[in-house]
């Protein structure tokens, strides 16, 4: 799978890593910086991930959620309309169990329920004649600190850089939700352009060499529509993740 910096054009044409596939349903593991699908804000790509996984596999494919183009990890399509049906309504009945670890500023510790209301994040083009007026949507995600790192490098008016490993778990899919969830907290993610830390995203990206939004979607588990059972799929840790936690000195097998 390549490795992709979330702000740049994909010219070079990814093959994307099959996590899991029946006749059924196929997941893949969609890279940093690649649309899931056209949208009003790409007008310069070419490729996406719908495109690239329907002509990998020679099958039409229904996409049954959504990551956010800077978000890597576990991304799911159906084979049928039949199952992207009972698929949407499981998501809409919040019968999957989604778990995502966020690389995050400063050291967050224990563990809680975000329980914080959203304003819907509307797109200028694609949403132009929706509403501006609604209120915001209730939204929950529940995090744990998993591990905390230290930097002995001054930052601003900081002696030193600090990071917290974070796994999150939406209880409802509002845009955006872990992103502004864990900004709420005033532990935003790193390399978060839209919600992030203008002073911690440029020094990660240049101690480090890269600059992506450090936030994948790691594992996602479901009742199958079909079979009835169990299913849960999980994406491995990259390359730019291994570097982190390398540095950290932290080991990925822990974190599931």
């Amino acid at each position: 799978m390549a490795l992709i910096n979330a702000g740049a054009v994909i010219v070079d044409k990814p093959h994307l890593n099959i996590l899991y596939q029946d006749e059924y349903i196929v997941a893949v593991d969609k890279p940093a910086g690649l649309f899931v699908h056209r949208s009003f804000m790409d007008k310069d790509e070419i490729y996406f991930a719908l495109q690239l996984i329907r002509d990998q596999i020679g099958q039409y494919v229904y996409p049954l959620h959504r990551l956010d183009r800077p978000t890597s990890g576990v991304l799911l399509f159906a084979l049928t309309q039949d199952v992207a049906r009972l698929m949407g309504q499981a998501f809409s009945d919040r019968k999957i169990d989604k778990t995502y670890y966020a690389l995050t500023r400063g050291h967050l510790l224990n563990s809680g329920l975000i329980d914080y209301p959203l304003k819907e994040k509307l797109d200028e083009l694609g949403d132009k004649n929706v509403s501006r007026d609604k209120e915001p949507q209730s939204a929950q995600t529940h995090y744990q600190s998993v591990a905390v790192a230290t930097l002995p490098i001054a930052l601003g008016k900081f002696s030193s850089v600090r990071y917290s490993l974070i796994k999150c778990q939406p209880h409802t899919g509002r845009r955006h939700q872990i992103r502004r969830h864990l900004a709420h907290l005033r532990h935003p993610i790193i390399g978060d352009i839209n919600y992030g830390d203008n002073k911690q995203n440029p020094f990660f990206g240049d101690y480090f060499g890269f600059k992506r939004l450090m936030l994948i979607a790691k594992s996602i588990s479901f009742i199958h529509p079909v079979s009835g059972l169990n299913i849960s799929i999980n994406a491995e840790f990259d390359a730019q993740w291994q570097q982190v936690f390398t540095e950290f000195n932290w080991q990925s097998e822990e974190f599931k």
